[in-house]
């Protein structure tokens, strides 16, 4: 939901096709990785790292692909993410950094007032398990991200936003810079990625180059499409069906091959 959310308000919002977002997601998952096993800062600490570098790829991403339009821009981005992808599974030697294909492993969990979430808390006779607490703490920064992109819409940058994706050359004429709010679009939906990276790096406590494939972002822009582009509800609703429906098929099928 919250890659959902970010892609959305560049498809959604700006009408820029962007095929690459899994690269935004892979730069915070890396950062988190990186920055969380060599330099023993935490997750709340490397998180603004983590944000910046998205945001900072997103808008280097942006200035040459704003010159293209439609399957061009498409093409750009898709490139983008698998650059991404391939540079990190290929930063193993001279100087091994990512560790290539092996991935980083031995990532802390993430931790709230001293409170470890990858470990189960115990309250008395009352047990919550470390996946529980993650689902919650994920659960509170998805409404924090509605909220957030909910009153980018109504704001006078979403509102141009929407001007340019209905009719670009009428807002250029109307006096709005067009090229800069692209820019914004490209890298406050970068933001969003790298926050899930984050996220994602320390809850799976392991990032290799194959979580990032480019089928993920084929994924997301289902999500955003099937929802209605443009939507957030409709772009939660598609979020919650493609993640929600695999697994609920997935024990369907297990049970048709028991049967069978």
């Amino acid at each position: 939901v919250l890659m959902a959310i970010g892609l959305n308000i560049v498809i959604g919002k700006s009408c820029l096709l962007d095929l690459g977002y899994v690269a935004f997601f892979a730069i915070g998952a890396y950062t988190m990785g990186l920055l969380g096993t060599k330099t023993g800062l935490n997750t709340w600490e490397i998180l603004p790292i983590g944000i910046a570098m998205a945001m900072f790829s997103g808008i280097i991403l942006g200035v040459p692909a704003l010159k293209l339009r439609g399957d061009y821009l498409a093409i750009i981005t898709l490139g983008f993410g698998e650059i991404i992808r391939v540079f990190m599974n290929n930063l193993d030697h001279p100087v091994n950094i990512t560790n290539g294909p092996k991935g980083l492993d031995q990532i802390d969990p993430i931790s709230i007032f001293g409170l470890s979430l990858g470990k189960k808390l115990v309250i008395g006779d009352f047990e919550i398990a470390s996946v529980s607490l993650y689902y919650y703490l994920f659960l509170f920064l998805v409404l924090v991200t509605i909220l957030i992109s909910h009153r980018l819409e109504i704001s006078r940058i979403g509102r141009a936003w929407m001007a340019i994706r209905e009719d670009e050359i009428a807002a250029k004429a109307m006096g709005l810079n067009t090229r800069n709010l692209k820019l914004m679009a490209f890298g406050m939906g970068a933001t969003f990625g790298g926050v899930s990276g984050v996220l994602f790096a320390s809850f799976q406590r392991f990032v290799s180059p194959e979580s990032f494939s480019l089928m993920e972002s084929v994924m997301v822009v289902a999500m955003v499409v099937l929802g209605g582009i443009g939507h957030i509800p409709g772009v939660i609703l598609g979020a919650l069906l493609l993640a929600g429906l695999p697994e609920l098929l997935r024990h369907v099928a297990q049970q048709l091959g028991q049967t069978g």
